[in-house]
């Protein structure tokens, strides 16, 4: 093992593949909630949803199952290896993929959304624990900033690929291919990726592992911290991502157009968590992601007070303040997550598990309570970025003051 970290840090072409197979595993994730988007509207009618909203629970459920995914597969991952315990979330992900292309229900549909997140939190979870594993410090939010921006390039491309897939056969083929590509990828993490947690550090697997390692995480004030601010950035973030076919087909007529605008959006986060990955050793995590979430709040701000009217603005002038923000969210996902792991490497998998628990079950009912208001307007959507960009800055402006005074 030590030789293997020793090896991933000094040879480039090791950390190359390293970095390109962790931002797989993520992906995995990313293809089955952005390859969707484009087929929202016919999986809505193929089961008589009669409210538009009601769709949104295909992209926001997903992300319910992610967040409780996570409380059991990083536990068990700290006593058995990390690589088992990802082969387990895959064949969950597997089972409930069959079950969103062979049911008749909407609930159902819904179960099986539900179900792929718990097995996707599998490899997203525990991707980062693989990384704080071999990692730490400033660097490891190099390598966390690196691997997203590999990460964002799949939702440029699988908005592209479902609509792709829905013009030339039907909406289950996303799924398949989505399964198809999960396969490749566990083919590769078991052929090339060794073991990050070595035996004597395991922790003995015990009934009450969990709350002795919630009692640990909660110790760490600034583990805690971080957390709640990933929680408000992902949840008005996930409003965009269960809104934004509504918003771009619906209320701008541009249903040609979603692929390619959603993708040119997520360019803007993926050229910011690249030039994050750059300045990041020199500047800081926590610096970076400071001043990043200052332009978050003020951002959105702007927008609320041009546009408070309600009615909406150009298509030019919203994607301006859409890759604005955007730009400012690629400084402040891979430094939030690298900031609320520094602390807890002794128990990297129910940290990263708590972490994304966390995050997750706080952003999804903000992306279901305000993504209930994006009718006619994308008003409510900046509105909640205002709200949690503000909540953001002053979680900041706390722990500062508050590590202020420990060294005073």
């Amino acid at each position: 093992m030590k030789y293997f970290c020793i090896m991933q840090k000094t040879n480039n072409k090791l950390q190359f593949e390293f970095v390109a197979l962790m931002a797989s595993l993520m992906s995995i994730v990313a293809l089955s909630i952005d390859a969707l988007l484009p087929a929202i509207p016919q999986i809505g009618n193929a089961f008589g949803v009669t409210n538009p909203n009601d769709n949104q629970m295909l992209i926001t459920m997903i992300f319910l199952g992610l967040g409780f995914g996570q409380l059991i597969f990083g536990p068990l991952s700290d006593s058995f290896g990390r690589k088992p315990i990802v082969y387990v979330g895959f064949l969950v992900f597997t089972i409930a993929s069959i079950i969103c292309v062979t049911t008749k229900s909407f609930e159902m549909m819904i179960l099986g959304r539900i179900l792929q997140g718990i097995g996707l939190s599998s490899p997203r979870t525990l991707s980062i624990a693989i990384v704080r594993d071999s990692y730490s410090g400033d660097y490891m939010a190099k390598i966390l900033s690196i691997v997203v921006m590999v990460f964002i390039l799949v939702p440029v491309i699988a908005p592209t690929l479902g609509q792709f897939l829905i013009n030339f056969y039907n909406w289950e083929s996303i799924f398949y291919v989505n399964l198809i590509y999960g396969l490749l990828v566990i083919l590769w993490f078991w052929k090339r990726q060794p073991e990050t947690l070595e035996k004597e550090k395991r922790i003995k697997f015990t009934s009450h592992q969990f709350i002795d390692g919630a009692k640990e995480f909660v110790k760490h004030k600034d583990a805690v911290a971080f957390t709640l601010i990933s929680g408000f950035v992902t949840g008005s973030f996930m409003v965009y991502l269960s809104t934004s076919q509504q918003i771009f087909q619906e209320q701008y007529n541009m249903a040609d157009m979603f692929p390619y605008i959603f993708a040119s959006l997520a360019i803007s986060i993926g050229f910011a968590t690249y030039l994050n990955s750059i300045f990041v050793v020199k500047y800081g995590m926590w610096r970076i992601s400071y001043i990043a979430t200052i332009a978050y709040a003020i951002i959105s701000i702007l927008y609320v007070l041009l546009f408070w009217s309600g009615d909406n603005p150009s298509i030019g002038v919203l994607l301006g303040f859409f890759a604005l923000q955007f730009f400012a969210v690629g400084f402040i996902f891979g430094n939030i997550r690298a900031l609320a792991m520094q602390p807890l490497g002794h128990i990297a998998g129910i940290g990263a598990a708590i972490n994304g628990f966390v995050s997750t079950v706080m952003a999804v009912p903000i992306a279901n309570y305000i993504g209930s208001f994006v009718n006619h307007s994308v008003l409510p959507l900046f509105i909640g970025f205002s709200i949690f960009g503000i909540l953001s800055l002053l979680t900041f402006v706390i722990l500062k003051r508050k590590n202020r005074m420990l060294h005073a």
